[in-house]
């Protein structure tokens, strides 16, 4: 069965993958020139690159771990220390660290936990341990239940001291979405907690050895194209075309980049795209459905994401960093953390600005003036005194819609990879699938795309054999 899909970031690009599993020809449509979506990289005229945005494999992405695997290139993934790490505000320029020691799970992070005195107090550590026993015991059911709170709010419910808040869970909530606590749905915070507490390697991290497009998207993109799939660049999806019954009958995709517009048809349709463009592109036929209606609620969060390029060496920390920083996120001196921008001499750091409502609309100069300050406390020895490290080059990425904004409430609005419409698909992290917005969400709900996409074709009430394991 030939399949349309647009969009060539991970969700589409898995779900291509699975779908030349199954036995399917899948062709892909990406408006822009590069790969990836929301994992996209550009090389500037020095032949460095710069992300969209600073991109964490855990141990627990399980769906990502086996696509990995499936295309051989595991050894790609450069695995860091088990370890967490926070700057300490009063302490510029010292770091605290939750080591998880090599035990079976639970018992690694109740270790790591009681292990860290810089942050938490005792009693602050038994009322969050206390807390979370529910979550363990009840599993993702308890954690559905929960999204109709705040973070801030589950952990008043529980009576847990706002102090851990504040030590942990800002940082920890700017990093899984980019908010903070008090907006932030408690299922999201939730979710990651019971993987990184019952999986032993759950929370451990890792870093891509290179750029995503071409050390991670380009294999797939391989790997399709051998098994007869298709994959352009500069096609954008300008229409869904429909047939007298409302179903699709075909994508227009504009012409650009001198290209000339192209109607295709095919027996399947999958929108892989982020889900405001996609909002946009619903046919009037479809919006008073409410499979599609629902969609209005789910929003794109602005990122910001800031490239620096010293002339000196800033740290030998190879890993991610927790900033608690009130305008920074996490960061990581990539020159240390990824092979292909190895530097033993000069640092490259990579920072996520969040919240970034308030600084997507701002030029770039004062985005980087304003991290600048926030480095005086990260790196006191290297920016106070004479001699003070030297910003060569920098460069800021801005995407003012991202993943969609997991606030409280979001969890009803999310739709299955089966539409309404029999056959029309959707495959993104914002689709129901259990790793809410990341990457794993996004492979995760390609693959389960894809399943859809043969179930509708064979008629059958369960997953094929290829696709089964999900």
């Amino acid at each position: 069965m030939r399949v349309a899909i647009a969009g060539a970031g991970l969700a589409g690009l898995s779900c291509a993958k699975y779908l030349c599993d199954a036995g399917h020809t899948p062709v892909i449509y990406e408006a822009r020139d590069v790969l990836g979506g929301k994992v996209a990289a550009w090389q500037d005229a020095d032949g460095d690159w710069y992300e969209t945005g600073l991109h964490i494999f855990f141990g627990a992405y399980r769906n990502m771990r086996q696509l990995f695997a499936e295309l051989a290139i595991e050894d790609r993934l450069q695995w860091k220390s088990h370890s967490m790490i926070f700057n300490q505000k009063e302490k510029p320029g010292t770091y605290s660290r939750f080591d998880f020691p090599d035990i079976p799970a639970p018992f690694n992070g109740v270790a790591a936990i009681l292990g860290n005195n810089d942050m938490l107090t005792w009693p602050e550590k038994i009322a969050f341990g206390l807390g979370l026993v529910p979550a363990m015991l009840r599993g993702q059911d308890y954690v559905e239940e929960c999204d109709k709170y705040s973070w801030t709010e589950w952990l008043r419910l529980h009576n847990i001291p706002e102090r851990v808040n504040d030590e942990v869970f800002i940082a920890m909530a700017k990093a899984l979405n980019f908010i903070d606590p008090d907006e932030i749905s408690s299922t999201v915070v939730l979710t990651a907690l019971n993987r990184f507490l019952q999986e032993a390697d759950g929370s451990r991290m890792a870093f891509l050895d290179g750029n995503p497009p071409q050390r991670l998207c380009e294999p797939i993109v391989e790997y399709v194209r051998e098994r007869g799939g298709e994959v352009h660049l500069q096609a954008p999806l300008r229409e869904i075309r429909l047939d007298g019954s409302g179903a699709v009958a075909g994508f227009r995709i504009g012409g650009i980049a001198g290209k000339e517009p192209l109607e295709v048809e095919a027996e399947a349709y999958v929108s892989a795209l982020p889900v405001d463009p996609l909002k946009l592109l619903l046919p009037e036929a479809w919006k008073s459905l409410p499979y599609f209606s629902k969609l209005e609620g789910l929003k794109g969060v602005p990122v910001i994401n800031i490239h620096l390029w010293f002339d000196r060496k800033l740290t030998a920390i190879d890993h991610l960093l927790f900033s608690r920083s009130d305008l920074l996120s996490v960061y990581a001196d990539m020159s240390n953390t990824c092979r292909e921008y190895a530097d033993p001499d000069r640092s490259m750091l990579e920072l996520v600005f969040a919240p970034a409502k308030d600084w997507i609309g701002r030029p770039d100069d004062e985005i980087v003036a304003a991290t600048m300050e926030e480095l005086k406390r990260l790196f006191p020895m290297h920016f106070t005194g004479e001699d003070q490290a030297r910003l060569r080059k920098s460069v800021v990425v801005k995407t003012p819609l991202s993943v969609y904004k997991t606030v409280p409430g979001c969890q009803q609005l999310r739709p299955e990879q089966q539409s309404p419409i029999p056959n029309f698909f959707l495959a993104g992290d914002f689709t129901m699938q259990r790793y809410l917005a990341s990457m794993e969400g996004a492979v995760l709900s390609g693959k389960l795309c894809a399943a859809a996409v043969d179930r509708a074709r064979s008629g059958a009430t369960g997953p094929s054999a290829a696709l089964a394991a999900v």
